[in-house]
């Protein structure tokens, strides 16, 4: 039985960096350590050095993504929103049913200032994995530290999408004005 080869150092990062630029799916920690031949951690290391060298590659719950630069990009627009934890399905699948990605959220924290998280959700599919993940790890929302007073940038085709989002938020009640 032959050992899959370990890569090393810049060889490792360079390849890490082909498969993101040509993956069009985020790709796991876990999927990249099995394909180098490495632990997780060390490709947490490599993620950290590549973003270093202002690699655009960001951490979603699906896993990485490389941000491909397009010459036509999506309307985007920050939301202020306020919703307790057991609406918040309900809020991102409001969301994604418009057709909106939901990029990021963001919370002011009165020591830490600013905290954003990226979430990078487009459909529902993506949105159960990703709340799937909270509940199994039992983390707790960002919006929770903030007495649910949450910003999310959002995106999508159209400014009109833009606009029907945040009308279906504010009819939700979830909208803050």
């Amino acid at each position: 039985m032959m050992q899959k080869k370990k890569l090393l150092g810049e060889e490792r990062r360079t390849k890490l960096l082909h498969i993101l630029q040509t993956s069009s799916q985020p790709i796991t920690g876990s999927e990249l350590s099995q394909i180098t031949n490495v632990s997780r951690q060390v490709i947490v290391g490599d993620i950290t050095l590549l973003k270093a060298r202002n690699e655009p590659i960001i951490a979603t719950s699906q896993g990485y993504i490389y941000l491909q630069t397009e010459t036509r990009q999506n309307p985007e627009r920050t939301v202020a929103c306020q919703h307790d934890p057991t609406r918040a399905q309900e809020e991102l699948f409001l969301l994604v049913d418009i057709g909106i990605t939901v990029k990021d959220v963001k919370v002011e924290h009165p020591i830490y200032g600013d905290i954003t998280a990226s979430i990078m959700v487009s459909n529902r599919k993506e949105v159960e994995s990703f709340l799937s993940k909270v509940t199994e790890t039992k983390a707790t929302l960002l919006s929770e530290l903030t007495s649910g007073i949450h910003l999310h940038t959002i995106s999508a085709a159209s400014e009109d999408l833009l606009d029907e989002a945040e009308e279906a938020l504010n009819k939700a009640g979830i909208l803050v004005n």
